[in-house]
């Protein structure tokens, strides 16, 4: 009984060093294997569901810069984030109209644009980011 629970243990870490063997070498064939970079900026819900959580990454040149417009360019907010190490900030959007709006952020010499639709969603205020 104890050999069969060695071998059936020894049988499971074979095949998953197998496994992780295949798919490495997979990669290796043709494949773009450059790693990615890590993600300057990305976003998450606030809690209740009120608005935007932006999460930058550490920045070269030590800030970031948001800016959002609404459907007829028009700039509605500029917020300077100064952003030395990883830094975390909330853009509360339940107070704007129904529309669609662009959030723009400027880090590590990038340029992030993300769309965001704010609707009215029985009694309270919703948004979506779209992809």
């Amino acid at each position: 009984m104890k050999t069969s629970i060695k071998l059936s243990a020894l049988f499971v870490l074979l095949t998953a060093g197998v496994f992780a063997t295949t798919v490495a070498k997979a990669d290796e064939g043709g494949a773009d294997v450059t790693p990615k970079a890590k993600e300057v900026v990305s976003f998450k819900a606030l809690d209740h569901d009120r608005g935007l959580k932006v999460n930058f990454a550490k920045t070269e040149d030590g800030k970031s810069v948001v800016k959002v417009y609404n459907k007829d360019n028009e700039l509605l907010l500029k917020d300077i984030v100064p952003s030395k190490t990883d830094v975390s900030k909330g853009y509360v959007l339940n107070g704007l109209a129904d529309g669609e709006y662009t959030m723009e952020i400027y880090t590590n010499n990038q340029v992030v644009k993300k769309s965001i639709h704010v609707y009215q969603d029985g009694d309270q205020k919703s948004f979506y980011i779209a992809q």
